[in-house]
């Protein structure tokens, strides 16, 4: 968890806090699938979204997916307060190879940045290099650098610092 909170607050120039555990998703699990719903998993975080969160990142071990897909590494609401990252097939283990401590790090902290950049209403980007390539398995996971593209990072400080200033007047009423 530390590595995605050094790189969320490096990437976005913004502060992180971690947050209790959410409880156990045990409604969001599909016996067919042996799988957890993503979309249920999200619905239950924005019940409870503490109301001076700008943001909310829920990281899980769970395997997730949605029903068009066989499985997601995550999922976003398009310019919404809540992302889910799943560490489950960031794994080497999860594909019956050898642990890769330093890959799986590189993973998680990879998608933890495209899931928020979703959050903040980023789509795909083109560039295969840039974190908010579309991958839909490790091998388009690991070509990507680690980083937003320019045109990516400077459209999402933008929406940083608006979200940040719509936090603040929320907060204060409109009165600075």
């Amino acid at each position: 968890m530390r590595q995605i909170e050094t790189a969320l607050a490096r990437a976005l120039g913004v502060a992180v806090r971690r947050l209790p555990p959410l409880p156990d998703p045990s409604g969001a699990y599909d016996a067919s699938r042996q799988q957890y719903s993503s979309t249920l998993i999200m619905r239950q975080a924005l019940a409870g979204l503490p109301a001076d969160l700008d943001k909310l990142l829920l990281v899980t071990e769970r395997d997730l997916f949605i029903p068009m897909l066989s499985f997601v590494y995550g999922q976003a609401q398009l310019d919404g307060p809540v992302a889910l990252l799943s560490l489950a097939r960031l794994r080497q283990e999860f594909h019956g190879l050898p642990p890769n401590r330093q890959l799986f790090l590189r993973r998680a902290c990879t998608e933890a940045l495209h899931e928020v950049g979703h959050a903040f209403g980023r789509v795909h980007c083109d560039e295969a290099g840039c974190v908010m390539a579309l991958s839909t398995n490790n091998q388009q996971l690991d070509l990507k650098g680690g980083a937003y593209c320019t045109s990516c990072s400077v459209l999402l400080h933008d929406a940083v610092a608006g979200a940040g200033a719509a936090a603040q007047e929320s907060r204060t009423g409109g009165k600075t």
